[in-house]
């Protein structure tokens, strides 16, 4: 049900809004940010780390391959 705060049930309703959330513990307002950080290491880690293996692998390939026969050599 939305109710415009610019009714009185609304402008109560969001007075009653405002101070559930002042309520509310302070170390809990920052802990999906802190979670969106170290989730984000992680995989720019992980990335990090399979690109790396997969150019170790292709410079691998490329170093084993011989050179090919040029016309008129």
């Amino acid at each position: 049900m939305f109710l415009s705060p610019s009714t009185p049930a609304g402008w109560l309703m969001l007075g009653a809004r405002v101070r559930m959330e002042r309520l509310r513990p302070d170390d809990e307002r920052g802990a999906s940010t802190l979670e969106f950080v170290i989730i984000t290491a992680v995989l720019v880690a992980l990335a990090g780390a399979v690109g790396w293996i997969i150019y170790e692998f292709v410079m691998g390939q490329a170093e084993s391959l011989s050179e090919p026969d040029l016309p008129g050599d």
